[in-house]
């Protein structure tokens, strides 16, 4: 990096740092591909600039390695552990927490007159790359507070603000989002989780949420529940559902804790990854006596959580793109070290074996790693790039464009994430299955995403179903016009001119079938049209990063070209490389996908359960 770049201490040398994030490629995203110097000319940020912003990644970045990543292996070896009184976590979670909490960015994103930091979403956006890079059980922790706080912030009332913020913003409290129920799942409409109005105005709450992460810990002084629950007598269905604070211990009006609340750990569940963050069955009201208060009006408490749960779903497509990252800089590292094997055309037993990052199969192996990882990292801080321009610009259509794309910003690294940890562990081979190795770890964390905020399959009905028409259709519009604009740029170089055209052939085939099944949907053909939505949401996933694969083979071509230094070309080259893969073998796919939706396949809906 420049002088003006992130700065670490000589310690901690390049080669930690290189295995989170390399720094050349978040510094050419940030400044580069989405401008961010740009975001100081918003009134909001009219106080930072690229320095300040620098100084930021770099605390950032120190927590990440100083806190988070020593204890990454063992909070997996070590998960928290529940002996039927409390819950106990690794001490190194305590002292992460604590310095995360001390750098002021569970409040980042909020106002200094509130005690945040007034940061930029893009910046949030590449300082939590860092958190989650380094250990991502430990960086849900403050991730779940700050969402949490957020929901608070939009929806409460100025006295659960005075009573929940601060504590939430300084670390004295962490928070939880309590939505799902043991037989109800995804279905949120089928909740049975009920709420009894009381003199005093709060409401008594009763019945029971699973896979509460961070539900239960000894980390903090208390613990903030948001949960979805029904009013007494409320209609049934989505339509009756109401949103409650309720807290692990009561609140005096003096901030300090009253007695405890009744919020039961019934159990901690053992997961396949992620086993640093405690994942909890919470049973409410047990002995009748769960105070839990009203957020905001009754019955939309649903359209509440979704400011959350669209936070956490990018969060999440920001978690499995950077699990996807660490795997990949671990099969890197290793691949350039290993010696094993020789050329095909060399015949000599005796001459020297070559690192296996020579072999043509393990080249492969890595650029589809590179093109998943950085495509899907592009990814997420476009969509944070899109909440500055919304929030801070008042550019309501940067809104429309990010809730078309939140099922893509979610999925496509959730689902190629894995799928990048998996080749990482190919290319480490045998070593690569062992746990003296990350990489396993990786691909067993990185597993959850697929599920965690809505599954694939939930995406891409929201995609197809209901996204893809909102506003007449206009953030199809918004979209098509930026890559449009890319395209025209792109188009202008000689070495990019060939994908560009390769390119346009597959986004016609994505226009043709959105149109098809559009069509097919206004003709009484929705099950049919939506029996396939999972290919659409992939197809959609690969056209846009394959558009932001474009975008930044056009911006390192612009930097970097001209550049003497062999650092600056090396990296031009790459990107140009990752490029040329994407657009040659992983858009080509998009064609098949296009054949089955545009024919309405119906060999999965037709499967009938007595067949299997």
């Amino acid at each position: 990096m420049s002088d003006t770049g992130f700065h670490f201490s000589e310690r901690q040398g390049a080669a930690v740092m290189s295995k989170l994030i390399n720094t050349k490629d978040l510094e050419f995203l940030l400044y580069h591909v989405f401008d961010a110097a740009q975001l100081a000319e918003f009134p909001r940020y009219a106080d930072y600039d690229r320095t300040s912003f620098d100084g930021i990644l770099g605390t950032a970045a120190r927590i990440a390695t100083d806190y988070l990543l020593p204890h990454n292996a063992k909070a997996d070896a070590q998960e928290p552990v529940f002996d039927g009184q409390r819950v106990e976590t690794l001490p190194e979670v305590k002292i992460a927490w604590k310095h995360f909490a001390a750098s002021g960015l569970l409040a980042a994103r909020h106002g200094i007159d509130e005690g945040g930091m007034q940061l930029p979403s893009l910046i949030h956006m590449a300082c939590n790359a860092w958190f989650v890079s380094a250990n991502p059980s430990t960086a849900a922790y403050p991730f779940l507070t700050s969402a949490a706080a957020n929901v608070i912030h939009a929806f409460g009332s100025q006295s659960q603000k005075q009573t929940f913020l601060p504590h939430l913003f300084s670390g004295r409290f962490a928070g939880t989002m309590a939505l799902t129920e043991p037989d109800v799942g995804s279905s949120l409409g089928d909740l049975t989780t009920r709420a009894i109005l009381t003199e005093d105005g709060s409401y008594r709450i009763k019945g029971q949420k699973m896979y509460i992460s961070g539900g239960d810990q000894d980390i903090t002084e208390n613990i903030v529940h948001l949960v979805l629950a029904r009013i007494q007598g409320a209609p049934e269905g989505v339509k009756g559902i109401s949103l409650f604070i309720v807290p692990k211990f009561r609140m005096q009006a003096d901030g300090v804790l009253g007695e405890r609340n009744d919020v039961q750990l019934a159990g901690l569940l053992h997961k396949m990854g992620y086993r640093g963050t405690t994942s909890t069955v919470l049973t409410f009201g047990e002995q009748g006596d769960c105070h839990g208060y009203l957020l905001g009006e009754p019955n939309k408490g649903l359209m509440y959580m979704f400011k959350m749960m669209n936070e956490a779903r990018i969060g999440v497509g920001l978690g499995a793109a950077m699990i996807g990252y660490r795997g990949y800089l671990e099969s890197l590292d290793y691949a350039r070290q290993r010696p094993q094997g020789r050329s095909p055309t060399e015949k000599n037993p005796h001459s020297k074996p070559l690192n296996i990052i020579e072999h043509a199969d393990v080249k492969r192996m890595l650029l589809a790693q590179k093109c998943y990882a950085e495509g899907s990292l592009a990814l997420c801080l476009l969509a944070a790039r899109l909440v500055d321009e919304q929030e801070a610009g008042g550019n309501q259509e940067s809104g429309i464009l990010l809730d078309l794309l939140t099922p893509v910003v979610k999925s496509y690294p959730s689902f190629y994430g894995p799928r990048a940890n998996d080749l990482a562990i190919q290319v480490l081979g045998g070593a690569g299955y062992t746990r003296e190795y990350p990489v396993e770890q990786c691909y067993r964390d990185n597993r959850l995403n697929p599920i965690h905020e809505g599954t694939h399959g939930i995406q891409s009905l929201d995609l197809l179903g209901r996204k893809l028409w909102q506003h007449q259709g206009r953030g199809q519009q918004l979209l098509l016009g930026r890559i449009e604009a890319t395209l025209k740029s792109a188009q202008t170089k000689t070495v990019l001119a060939l994908w560009v055209a390769e390119y346009r052939i597959h986004l016609k085939t994505l226009i043709n079938t959105t149109l098809i099944l559009g069509q097919a949907m206004q003709n009484g053909q929705a099950d049919a049209v939506l029996a396939n939505s999972a290919l659409y949401l992939d197809m959609m996933g690969k056209l846009v990063v394959g558009w932001l694969w474009l975008e930044m083979a056009d911006k390192a071509q612009t930097t970097f070209a001209d550049s003497p230094a062999p650092d600056d070309q090396n990296f031009l080259a790459g990107k140009l490389q990752a490029a040329r893969y994407f657009i040659g073998w992983e858009l080509p796919e998009v064609e098949l996908l296009a054949q089955r939706l545009q024919g309405l396949d119906g060999t999965c809906r037709e499967m009938q359960p007595d067949w299997f």
